[in-house]
């Protein structure tokens, strides 16, 4: 199972977490809020075969943090992903989306000079004006717009733009979620949890619960389970590849 969009350290014990999700042979995209929060993860991943961290800025906190801007260009060097990045402009931090916005537009230059990077987006309330951002600069890298929530318009234009998009149980619970996930097409979707913001009868979603999003798009795709889950895997290490670097 693959989780392209999980918050280890935000986990009460996220040792032990990581220590379940490599027994059950997860592979998990480790992304983080802050730069300091990527140094942590990378001590937290050591010797880990299967986890592979993201440096990240969470446009939720730009506002207070995005002096940090620095440091994230500065560990993109060390990591192939890149993300939580993005712009978010729902009501609590609409004030600050001129600014995210800034901060977005010189992550994506940055990860565009260094070769091209895999990118982990949030886009909530902001698909728009993340795609023109995208479209402006992404040429080498790979976006994965996260629990993309836009419309179907707006969806049809990331398609084109070439992103993909990771969806989770979290997402899929709600009809528009379902609608979405399932006009994605197939050698474009992956799988994620969120965790552990993502739930499940109120509680947080663990890496290997991105298996849960499977019947769900097995049903769309009128397939079986372990054929969504094949077609996930190669969509994933195909994406990666382009970046010259295995799973």
């Amino acid at each position: 199972m693959i989780d392209t969009h999980c918050h280890l350290d935000l986990y009460p014990n996220p040792g032990r977490v990581i220590d379940e999700a490599d027994k059950r042979g997860t592979f998990v995209i480790a992304v983080t809020t802050t730069p300091k929060a990527f140094l942590g993860n990378v001590r937290l991943a050591e010797g880990r075969r299967r986890i592979r961290v993201a440096v990240g800025l969470h446009p939720e906190l730009v506002a207070e943090r995005y002096r940090e801007i620095d440091d994230v260009q500065k560990y993109m060097a060390r990591t192939k992903y890149v993300g939580e990045i993005g712009i978010d402009a729902s009501p609590a931090c609409k004030t600050s989306a001129g600014l995210q916005a800034d901060v977005f537009h010189t992550l994506l230059l940055s990860a565009e000079q260094l070769g091209g990077k895999v990118l982990s987006i949030h886009s909530r309330a902001a698909a728009g004006a993340v795609l023109d951002h995208i479209e402006k600069c992404v040429r080498k890298s790979s976006p994965i717009l996260h629990w993309f929530s836009g419309s179907r318009k707006e969806l049809d234009r990331a398609i084109e733009l070439g992103c993909w998009f990771s969806v989770g149980p979290a997402m899929l619970r709600s009809r528009k979620g379902r609608e979405l996930t399932l006009a994605i097409p197939r050698h474009r979707l992956l799988t994620e949890t969120d965790g552990p913001f993502g739930t499940k009868d109120d509680r947080p979603l663990m890496p290997w619960d991105a298996g849960l999003a499977l019947p769900v798009i097995a049903e769309g795709w009128d397939c079986s389970v372990e054929e969504a889950a094949q077609q996930v895997r190669l969509t994933f290490r195909e994406m990666v590849e382009l970046h010259g670097s295995p799973m």
